[in-house]
């Protein structure tokens, strides 16, 4: 059964940086895609980067160039440092498995920007 725990939110300052982490047990993790996704209250969740097996990233308009997704096979983890960080970014993280029609989700870590 696959488990995904997700670490390293909290509260930060405008222009500040976070790096959350996801730690996958119960899957062979390299075979998988895996991704960050967000919902802020009120709104659907959406999604923030993407990292293919293969190392291919991909990532919504509103994070690019300062949001960067990375994932070490060996530790079945994948990170999102989160740079240059605005109050709009506030939200719960959520980490992702996809492949093919199987997907799960982490319960969530949550980021909150503000002075």
């Amino acid at each position: 059964q696959v488990q995904l725990v997700e670490s390293g939110g909290g509260l930060v300052q405008p222009g500040g940086s976070l790096r959350l982490s996801c730690a996958a047990s119960g899957i062979i993790f390299g075979i998988y895609t895996m991704g960050w996704y967000r919902q802020a209250p009120g709104e659907q969740r959406e999604l923030v980067a993407t990292i293919l097996s293969v190392g291919i990233t991909n990532y919504s308009d509103s994070v690019k160039g300062r949001f960067t997704i990375s994932r070490d096979n060996a530790k079945s983890t994948v990170y999102l440092q989160m740079n240059s960080l605005k109050p709009e970014d506030t939200a719960v993280y959520f980490c992702n498995v996809k492949k093919g029609a199987y997907e799960s989700w982490g319960q969530g870590t949550q980021v909150t920007v503000s002075s």
